[in-house]
């Protein structure tokens, strides 16, 4: 499995990509795609605002965005887990993070892991557009948070 981390946040707080990397690979462990690649970019809001309008239209910046590389019919349905899957890129936002983890009073690497989780079953097609799937990703996101370690 490959978990690729890049950061481009020099002023925001600090966060080792080696404790993020591994969380990316625990939750690619865990949801059976060990043979995957995920690519994961810690940036600042300049950055994420940046990117959100460049392809979602967005003027501001936001925590977490996702860009898979396939595309699912439902949720989670993965061809064929034992060959390398490209899943595409999660980027997040350590600004953004950083308020929301102050604002919840929870640990900025706790914040992290939740919108890695969010990130990661975006790139297997989970959504949250309806009611039902908003009640089905949750429970996923949280499932996934709670079987990865922390640190």
């Amino acid at each position: 499995m490959t978990v690729l981390v890049s950061r481009r946040a020099r002023k925001s707080a600090p966060l080792s990509s080696q404790s993020i990397q591994r969380l990316g690979q625990q939750m690619l462990n865990f949801l059976g795609l060990p043979n995957s690649e995920l690519s994961i970019l810690l940036c600042d809001d300049p950055k994420i605002h940046e990117i959100n309008l460049e392809h979602r239209d967005k003027d501001k910046p936001t925590d977490v965005l996702s860009f898979p590389q396939a595309e699912f019919e439902r949720p989670e349905v993965v061809k064929s887990p034992h060959r390398l899957e490209l899943l595409g890129d999660v980027v997040i936002s350590i600004d953004t993070a950083e308020r929301q983890a102050n604002s919840r009073k929870r640990p900025l690497f706790d914040e992290v892991r939740f919108l890695l989780a969010h990130g990661v079953l975006h790139l297997l097609g989970y959504d949250h557009m309806t009611p039902e799937e908003k009640k089905g990703m949750s429970a996923r996101t949280r499932q996934l948070v709670r079987a990865v370690s922390p640190q």
